[in-house]
């Protein structure tokens, strides 16, 4: 059995802002209610990481209008982190920091510990999972979530993150009281076959990941939904605050891929990443 952690990015856009358009502009491009009903129809369960830095510009109402429908669907609501709303809301327009990993420890604590309380007071449970935008993280993110309270990190990803992981590590891992789930892989970046591929390697819980963008794989989403859903039980979709901490001893799990398919995704993985500044 694979247990399969769903989680689905969820951020009011940048460049939306930076256009002049109304939060309520952005709200409805940023958000997708057809997910919560895909996953509704096939019933599957999702962790949403939501951003709810937008508040220190927006105020707090559009990150409620993101967490109440999230949550009223039974889906599971965890914390996303995208700091160059900070240099948003304190008027610096050149120079912005859109990386966590561009802040020292105590910067990087400070973010973390205002995203938690904003999510909270959106709606949200306290937050027991943590995803840096961008998938920019490293050591000092770590230590920033024990010292916040939370005990998951899903941060890492082929060729972004700066943790102190293998690049190709597909399962969870104990970094020092922080359980890391790494994303193996994104749909945007990842053809049905690939998704397939790993899924079939049998892992004892790997990490799948979808923007909050509508980037044209919503027929992708759509087939993993009928995929995941046809193989319930032997591919069940979990919730992150329904997840036991690992045993202090757990060992991670790399999957190795052919050197072709490593190199492509290496490749394909500079996409969502060039569509994340650009959609911020």
């Amino acid at each position: 059995m694979t247990r399969v952690l769903l989680t689905v990015d969820t951020a009011l856009s940048w460049a939306s802002h930076a256009r002049g358009e109304r939060w309520q502009q952005n709200l409805s491009r940023s958000f997708l209610p057809s997910r919560l009903d895909l996953l509704r129809d096939h019933g599957l369960k999702a962790c949403f990481f939501v951003d709810p830095m937008p508040a220190l510009v927006y105020g707090i109402e559009p990150i409620r209008r993101l967490v109440a429908p999230i949550l009223a669907a039974g889906q599971d609501v965890q914390l996303l982190l995208h700091p160059v709303w900070q240099s948003v809301a304190e008027g610096v327009a050149e120079g912005a920091r859109f990386e966590l990993t561009c802040f020292d420890a105590e910067d990087q604590l400070d973010l973390i510990e205002t995203a938690r309380d904003l999510l909270v007071e959106a709606g949200a449970p306290p937050p027991v999972a943590f995803r840096s935008g961008g998938y920019s993280a490293d050591v000092r993110t770590l230590a920033a979530l024990l010292q916040a309270g939370l005990r998951f990190d899903s941060s890492h990803r082929p060729g972004t993150s700066a943790l102190p992981l293998e690049p190709d590590l597909a399962g969870p891992a104990d970094l020092g009281g922080v359980v890391e789930l790494p994303v193996a892989l994104h749909l945007a970046a990842a053809a049905d076959e690939e998704i397939e591929a790993l899924l079939d390697a049998r892992p004892e819980l790997v990490t799948l990941a979808v923007g909050s963008e509508p980037d044209g794989c919503d027929g992708r989403f759509e087939r993993l939904c009928a995929l995941l859903a046809g193989r319930a039980q032997a591919l069940p979709t979990i919730h992150l605050a329904d997840l036991e901490p690992l045993p202090a001893a757990a060992a991670s799990l790399a999957l190795s891929p052919p050197a072709w398919r490593r190199t492509r995704l290496m490749a394909e993985q500079a996409w969502p990443n060039a569509l994340y500044r650009q959609s911020l």
